[in-house]
């Protein structure tokens, strides 16, 4: 039986966000339900870390809402049970997007893993045929997201989709390896950010999320919001005790 809706828009403006409001360029963002928070129990940040999974934005801002969850988790169960179906409606709502872009001649930022870490370039391309990173016409699209997959971080760093490798409590010979072949990496801190990590400089991150494609093998550095202000993992970075 159907356990969900099929939700009239996938993609959300960014101006619901309080980081991606203050984007120059106009954005949207697709939230789905992160981790296990769905009735297959199929994880959707599959390299999420216990202090990850326990300080997940998902329950920051707006996403502490009763309304704002059981829509990103009405959005996951059609994920999961119509990939096709899902996959498809989110390569029409970018047509559009970028039909109004390309006519007002402006660029748009599109985040497709707000609070999820999967590759929606592959599978824009597996079952839409929509190829965004190779068709010419789509160059008004521009993509970004965080990832804890080095591996995606790897595969796209040559290319117009900007990806942040996110450092968690568990994967420090990650974080050093994606600072070594160039990509930016986000950091949580405890008060306030340090000007260098790991010998590297940091950059607010939270300033907007336009710098993470503009900033270049940086730290960026995220304060902590939400559960993450109670983490004791490691996660967080303790600013009094970092190198």
């Amino acid at each position: 039986m159907q356990n969900y809706k099929i939700p009239k828009n996938l993609l959300s403006k960014g101006s619901t966000n309080s980081k991606t409001a203050k984007n120059e360029l106009l954005t949207y963002i697709l939230y789905l339900a992160p981790h296990k928070q769905n009735s297959k129990k199929i994880n959707l940040c599959p390299k999420a870390s216990k202090g990850c999974a326990a300080a997940c934005l998902f329950s920051a801002g707006r996403g502490r809402f009763s309304n704002v969850i059981n829509a990103r988790i009405n959005k996951t169960e059609y994920f999961l049970d119509d990939k096709r179906g899902f996959i498809g409606q989110l390569a029409r709502e970018l047509h559009k997007i970028n039909d109004k872009a390309l006519k007002g001649r402006y660029k748009v930022a599109i985040r497709l893993n707000g609070t999820s870490d999967l590759d929606f370039i592959y599978l824009l391309k597996k079952y839409s045929g929509f190829d965004v990173l190779q068709d010419a016409n789509f160059s008004n699209l521009v993509f970004y997201d965080y990832t804890a997959i080095l591996g995606k971080v790897k595969k796209y760093i040559n290319t117009d989709y900007h990806l942040t490798f996110s450092r968690k409590e568990d994967n420090e010979r990650e974080t050093i390896e994606a600072l070594k072949i160039g990509a930016n990496v986000s950091a949580v801190f405890s008060g306030d950010l340090p000007k260098q990590y790991k010998g590297f400089a940091v950059v607010d991150g939270d300033k907007s999320d336009i710098v993470m494609i503009e900033a270049d093998n940086v730290i960026l550095g995220l304060k902590a919001k939400g559960e993450a202000k109670r983490d004791n993992s490691g996660f967080v970075i303790n600013n009094f005790l970092n190198n």
